[in-house]
Order: structure tokens, then sequence, then C-alpha cells
């Protein structure tokens, strides 16, 4: 163990002298209050630590200890309906120990060692096994069967293995390698969190992460083991796009990281999820939520941390063959962190102060996503989609960071102050947003709800992307300048943004469209279209066609619950044909 004495304080970063024998990114204890840190930076025999408490109080002589490990997490049961602080500090554990507020060095072991799991064995003594083959399960949830998998780099014969009661670190299986050892499996291992968890194979991501976000789903879907940014300026609803996604997002998992967040908004999400009914499982949405809580009066050195230990705990459930879903809110405040640690260690600085390293760090981040061909004998699939909010300062994505994410994401939801302070929310801007996985995904969509899905999008694009030249003519020489048709088009396009867009995330069946639904409020719209401009070439005009009553009854459909929209749906085309009738008969009469 290597052992010195702090040299110099500067905030979180701390150097010690005497640490010639430690390693780069190796756990460290800081002075007599023990207080985590980790090495980022050797020089002969100092270390540059970054300290993940507040090193108010250290001065220059107290010891420094080195554990000769990297950073890791515990994975194994228990992982599940936890909340942790940025290095998986159990908060509720700790909150035990030392009341509310955080006191620094407490030590509490990530996953509870007094926790009994009933394990059912799977594999038999006999069998060969190989690293990520499963031996067992614990049912970890009521939702979440927990798959107790064969450490990686570690294969050979079952020597013993048996059902029974256990606690995380008691041996549910004796293996013999290869070599004649033997080794004890526990129902927990470690894994460090910079180091990405090994798969057999990648996967191109060609099935759809079904949000239930109209939005989204439609326009700019995001692929199983894709990656999205999440972009926009104060204000404009980061936050509530995330928990939406956390909540109603087709997962099996759901890692959500308030990475540097406000207080009160991660205090909204503990409270919340908990009273949340998943709508899959009728259970609560905690019951599959592993959430990770560093708020932004936490130590700054700690928002690293949390970002990877989030990804980590993820990977793992990847392995075991799950969907999982992470949420980083946000990744700037994290480049933040990487900056201020940057400027203390008097590296060069890059573009607006952050590191010349930040494009580089944040592709190791979203490079770990990914669908994948896991580890072991069985060819499972699992898979880790990786959605991070980015906040520019002043909503400029010209910054750094957004620049950076954008080169390395392939679905960009745009954030529109404008749009939010018109109260049209999820304010994801249509003209600028895009994703990259709509043609790997175009098949599915047409196969698996309707074969007219991508024709239906795409004439939805086309609509709104013509409403935005027609906006500038009408800026310019009013709306009586414009055709008949075009008039209708831009009435078109007012009912695709206020009646498909639009969705209110606190209404009880607006909150989540399935996909059937979405289709279906699609051809509404694109009825109401079509059917317009065959009225006007019958004589209609456009002011009866503008008023037509049933535009409002399109409207409310997104409130119609899902088991009476097809009813509703055959009603609405009827209530169409019998208005546009009567609209083709008082122009007729005109």
């Amino acid at each position: 163990m290597s052992t010195g004495v702090i040299k110099k304080v500067a905030g979180p970063l701390v150097i010690a002298e005497g640490m010639r024998d430690a390693n780069m990114f190796d756990v460290v204890r800081v002075s007599k209050q023990r207080l985590i840190g980790e090495i980022i930076e050797m020089h002969g025999a100092n270390a540059s630590i970054q300290v993940y408490e507040e090193t108010s109080g250290l001065g220059p002589g107290e010891p420094v200890e080195s554990t000769n490990a990297p950073l890791s997490v515990e994975l194994g049961p228990g992982l599940i309906s936890s909340i942790y602080d940025g290095i998986q500090r159990p908060l509720d554990d700790i909150m035990k120990l030392s009341g509310s507020n955080l006191k620094r060095g407490v030590e509490v072991p990530s996953l509870k060692r007094d926790t009994v799991w009933q394990f059912n064995a799977t594999a038999k003594v006999g069998d060969k096994v190989v690293g990520g083959d499963v031996i067992g399960t614990v049912q970890e949830t009521a939702i979440v069967l927990h798959k107790i998998m064969i450490p990686v780099k570690i294969s050979g014969t079952v020597k013993s293995i048996k059902s029974g009661k256990y606690t995380v670190t008691d041996t549910v299986a004796v293996l013999t390698t290869d070599k004649g050892e033997d080794v004890n499996i526990t129902l927990m291992q470690k894994w460090p969190v910079r180091v990405g968890r090994p798969y057999k194979e990648k996967l191109s991501p060609d099935t759809p992460l079904v949000t239930g976000q109209r939005v989204i789903d439609t326009l700019f879907p995001i692929a199983k083991g894709g990656v999205a940014a999440v972009p926009g300026p104060f204000g404009s609803g980061k936050t509530v796009v995330q928990h939406q996604l956390a909540k109603w997002a087709e997962a099996d998992i759901v890692v959500y990281i308030g990475c540097g967040e406000r207080g009160n908004e991660m205090t909204d999400v503990l409270n919340e999820f908990p009273e949340l009914i998943d709508p899959k499982t009728g259970y609560s949405l905690m019951e599959r939520t592993v959430l990770i809580a560093n708020t932004s009066d936490m130590p700054v050195a700690a928002r690293e941390a949390s970002i990877y230990t989030g990804i980590t705990i993820a990977e793992y459930f990847r392995d075991m063959g799950f969907s999982v879903a992470l949420m980083g809110d946000s990744t700037s405040r994290w480049a933040e962190a990487l900056r201020e640690m940057s400027g203390r260690l008097e590296e060069m600085p890059g573009e607006e102060g952050y590191p010349a390293y930040l494009g580089s760090r944040l592709a190791q981040f979203y490079e770990r996503a990914g669908k994948v061909i896991t580890l072991g004998s069985n060819k499972t699939q699992g898979a880790l989609s990786v959605i991070g909010a980015v906040s520019p300062p002043g909503g400029d994505i010209s910054e750094p960071v957004s620049q950076a994410t954008l080169r390395i994401v392939k679905v960009f939801w745009g954030l529109d102050s404008q749009l939010a302070y018109k109260r049209h929310f999820p304010a994801i801007n249509w003209l600028n947003s895009y994703s990259l996985y709509v043609d790997t995904m175009s098949r599915w969509f047409n196969t698996k709800v309707s074969d007219d899905w991508m024709d239906c999008r795409n004439k939805i694009m086309h609509i709104l992307q013509d409403e935005s030249e027609l906006d500038e003519i009408v800026r310019l020489v009013g709306i009586d300048a414009l055709s008949p048709p075009d008039r209708i088009k831009l009435e078109a396009a007012r009912s695709i943004r206020e009646d498909f867009l639009h969705q209110d995330a606190f209404h009880e069946v607006d909150t989540y469209t399935p996909l059937e639904k979405q289709h279906m409020m699609m051809l509404l719209v694109l009825n109401y279209h079509k059917k317009c401009e065959f009225a006007l070439k019958k004589g209609a005009t456009v002011n009866e066609l503008v008023n037509l009553p049933v535009r409002e009854t399109i409207g409310r459909f997104k409130y119609v619950p899902i088991e009476k929209c097809s009813l509703e749906f055959d009603n609405i085309l009827t209530q169409l044909d019998g208005d546009i009738q009567k609209a083709i008969d008082k122009g007729g009469d005109f």
C-alpha cells in the first residue's frame, strides 16, 4: 500500500508527495478524515488527486493512503430502486448514519451486506462455464429477475453450487479453473468504472426505443442501443423531456443520473418515481430504476465519477440481456467539472477554457452505448441507449460541449426557447432536429405498425417545412397574398403543431401515446388536409374549410383513451366527410 503526505490543497485538487508506488486512477484516502479521492495525474513521486468530498480544513503534512485499486462499483442484487451519490454511496444508508446532511469520510458499502436474497441456481455441478454465463437468478424486485453471472475473464467447471438464501458476500458456487484453482463466486462482483464492460459483438441498432412521445417516435426516433442529445436553454424543458423518457421509454431498466442538477429537481424525481405506476407492469417505476443523485452543491469532482458510475451499472444490466435506458442530466455540468479540474491542474486550455480532451472524453462515454451480443455461451442480446441533456449557456449550441456532442450522437432533439415561451411542449424544434436512425428503422415501423407509417411521417415533415417558407411570405406581404391551397397548407401545419406535436406531460391520457394511436392521429390530420384540397377544387371557400366543426374533434382526439380510439377514429372520419360536403355545397351556393 502506497502512502504519502499532502503537499498542496487547491479546492477539490490535492497534491500529495511520496506516492511513487501509486498508479493512475487509484482510489486514495486523504487525511485522517479518510476523504475519498482518485489519482488523475502523476509527476515523479507527486500525485494529483481529485477529491470527491469537501476539502475545507485540509492542510499540508496530512497523510494520504492509496488503496492500489481503481474506482470501482459493486454490481449485484440491491442496485434496483437504490439512490446513490456520484461514487455509489447509498444515500439512505448514509442518512441513517449521519442525518440529513452528508458528513465527510463516511464509509458505507454500496450494496447492503445484511440483506438476504433467494438464489435459484440454474447451472449444475460439472457444467463448463465462461465469463458472462448465467449460473442462477435472484428475484430482485417484482419486475426484475437479476441474473447472477460468472465474472469476466473467469472460466472453468462448476465444482459446487446450491440454491438458498444468501447475502451478496456469501459464496453461492465454487469454480475449478483450467489451472486447477478453486474460485469462489458470490452474488456480487466489482468493476472499474472507467473501463467499458466487454461484449462479443456490436450490432446495428434497427429497432426503435418507443417512448410514447409523438414528436420523438414519429419524427425523430431513437433506436434501442442508440445515443441522443437534448440541448436547450434554461426553461426549455430538458429535464421534463428526460423524466418523460425515463417514465415511458420501452426499456427494462432505467438508470437516471442527476449530474450537477438543482437539488429541487432531483427531489422531484425522488418523490415522483416511487409514486408513478409503470403502465406495462402495474408496479412502481422505482421497481426497475437506479437513481444517481449528484446535485450542484455536491463537490464538483464527483460529477465526473457519477457519469461513469451510472454507465457501468447500466452496462451490467445490459450484459444480462436487458434493454437499458440511461439518462444523463446534464453532461454540460460534467464538462464544467472537467474544466475546473483542468484549470487547477494548470493544463493548456482549449476552446472556452475546456480541456483539449473534452471531445475524446465525451466520445468515450457515448460510445459505451450500443446493441450488443453479450459474453457467455448463449448469444444473448442486450441494449444500452444513452440520452444526454446538454445545457449550453444562453442556449447557444455553437459552444464546445454541444458541438462535441453533436459530432458523436445520431439523434438531436433541439429544444427551442421560442416554443417554450409559447407553452408548446415538448419544445423540440422540428426544423433543426434530426435522427440518423430513421432510414434503418423505416422497415420496422412499416412492418410492425402500418405499411404507410413512413409515408405519413414524410408528408407531415414536408407540410411543416413548407409552413416555415410560407411564414416568411406572410411576414413580408400578409396572409392575403397566399393562394387558397397554401392557406389550407398553413392550417394543416397548425393542426400538426397543436393537435399532434403538442403533448401534455401531466395529462393522464396524453402523457403517453402508443404507436397505433400516433398513426391514427397522423391519418386524421393528413385526411383533413387532403379533403380540404379536394373541396377547394369543388368550389368550397377557405374560410369555410378553416372553420369546420370537425377540427375541434380532431384536436380532442389525443385525449381519447386507447381502448376507445378505433371507434372515435371512424366517427371523426365520417364527420369530416359530412363537414367537407357541407362546405362544398355552401361554396356552390355562393
